[in-house]
């Protein structure tokens, strides 16, 4: 398996079990990953991926040569690009990267691919579209290689067609729009109302190389052997945007843990010890100046978070700070529903420095909204105990491919209130009869607070959607499950790499 990135993600997480389930029945599976950190710390590959037969690039080095001002790219072992665009982050949107550092990019890969038994390999599965792919297929064509895709890359090339549309309309490339915007000499007669505030809102110098990228993403999808995604309409995107025969790809919903990820009960007073231990002793909580503990919180702070009798129902989100993930918008939304009720809401997660958009902090602040504590970047292994301690996980994304947080509130036993948009009415309330949470209209504050509201005043329906959500995880989303699915995947790209 080869996973560029360093572990901060869902794709790690996937990553991660996907490989202990396949060891479980017989298969040899070596990791190539990146990494970042020391040891103990989440974004550690060895700390993370424990267990694992593993061989990392560091990206160590890069950050720490990108916070004195050089480039993280030009780095020794460079720092992987991204498919987000976030201003000051050292790994730069893949559309900003010049195509000069394309080989560099994937020869840094050989070593550990080397180290880990390419040699020996019998099939290749790469996450994402990467310069992994480069590496594999320069010096390992003899077998045969799937790529999994995780949706982030599809919404990249989106995101570059979109701008080059813009582009287009203008009669100008996406290389030549930085300098055309910085000396005013557009005429934005021909662009539509979304155009025009894709074109105020990008930033185009990131956007310069988007169509080399695109063509590499392309050319990375045709020639793998099979590809799978999380979702089917992930699988419909991917072979509409990459050109791919939809004999080729399969879609693969994520699973979940049901042993890691189960209900728990708390003793009197031990819900309260571990909100102190995560938001009072070792706060992690941050704001714009990205650093941990920078937003933390004192003994009289967890009343009101649970109430003076630990009653209070607590709605939890999980996960990055990014544009999809809408968490400003699910600030506001909660707002209005506090006025209506009595909850409070736990922001857990936020990769230190990461955000898109307004930082969800500076917004709580400016709203002067009460009842939000944000718990920072914690890792993987408190989080079965913090869905525990909460009564509900809340997921205002829109177009999440597959999210993974979902899949383990519900083994937990809580339930989901999303959007129906992504991967969300893949997974919740599947059966009429049995709801498993609730899905409101994506980017609907107000129908956001409505559920929040219902949920809240409904304890009894709040359990019982809890239970059946429990039920489900059990009944249909473990890892173990999901195994066959891709063995038959391996089985296609094997075949198709024999006709080639």
């Amino acid at each position: 398996m080869g996973l560029l990135f360093f572990p901060r993600g869902g794709a790690a997480q996937v990553t991660r079990y996907l490989a202990a389930a396949l060891g479980d029945v017989g298969w040899s599976v070596s990791l190539v990953a990146g990494s970042l950190g020391g040891p103990g710390q989440a974004t550690h590959a060895p700390t993370f991926f424990a267990g694992i037969d593993l061989h990392y690039l560091d990206y160590t080095a890069a950050v720490a040569a990108f916070e004195t001002g050089a480039s993280a790219l030009a780095a020794p072992v460079p720092m992987h690009p991204s498919y987000e665009d976030r201003e000051g982050a050292p790994d730069p949107v893949l559309a900003a990267v010049d195509p000069a550092f394309d080989d560099l990019l994937s020869s840094v890969w050989e070593a550990p691919f080397v180290a880990a038994g390419a040699d020996r390999a019998d099939l290749f599965h790469l996450h994402h579209l990467t310069s992994q792919h480069d590496t594999v297929a320069r010096h390992w064509p003899h077998a045969p290689l799937l790529a999994h895709l995780h949706g982030t890359e599809i919404k990249f090339i989106e995101a570059v067609e979109e701008r080059a549309a813009v582009a287009g309309v203008l009669d100008l490339t996406l290389a030549a729009m930085p300098d055309a915007v910085d000396h005013e000499a557009i005429d934005t007669g021909g662009l539509d109302g979304e155009q025009l505030e894709l074109l105020r809102s990008t930033r185009w110098s990131q956007w310069r190389y988007g169509e080399f990228w695109l063509a590499r993403l392309r050319r990375r999808a045709l020639a793998a052997d099979h590809l799978v995604t999380v979702s089917p309409s992930d699988r419909a995107t991917a072979i509409s945007v990459l050109g791919v025969a939809p004999e080729r790809v399969t879609a693969i919903t994520n699973g979940v843990d049901t042993e890691r990820f189960r209900p728990r009960r708390f003793g009197p007073g031990a819900r309260r010890d571990c909100f102190r231990r995560w938001l009072v002793e070792d706060p992690h909580g941050w704001d714009e100046s990205g650093v941990p503990g920078s937003v933390g919180y004192r003994e009289a702070d967890l009343d009101r978070l649970l109430g003076r009798d630990d009653g209070t129902t607590v709605i939890m989100f999980v996960g990055r700070f990014t544009a999809a993930k809408r968490v400003p918008l699910l600030l506001h939304a909660f707002a209005r529903a506090r006025a209506r009720c009595t909850a409070s809401l736990l922001v857990w997660g936020g990769h230190p420095g990461e955000w898109e958009g307004e930082h969800p902090v500076t917004v709580a602040r400016r709203i002067g909204l009460d009842g939000v504590f944000f718990a920072g970047w914690r890792g993987h292994d408190d989080l079965p105990q913090a869905l525990a301690a909460c009564d509900a996980v809340v997921m205002p994304s829109v177009n999440d491919s597959y999210p993974q947080t979902a899949l383990e509130a519900m083994a937990v036993g809580r339930p989901v209130i999303a959007t129906r948009s992504g991967g969300f009415p893949l997974m919740v309330n599947l059966d009429p009869v049995r709801p498993t949470g609730w899905l409101v209209a994506p980017d609907d504050v107000d129908a956001l607070a409505d559920v929040l509201v219902e949920a809240v005043d409904h304890p009894g329906e709040l359990a019982r959607r809890g239970s059946s959500a429990r039920v489900h995880a059990q009944t249909n989303l473990s890892w173990a499950g999901r195994v066959p699915s891709f063995e038959h995947a391996y089985a296609a790209a094997r075949e198709h790499h024999r006709e080639g």
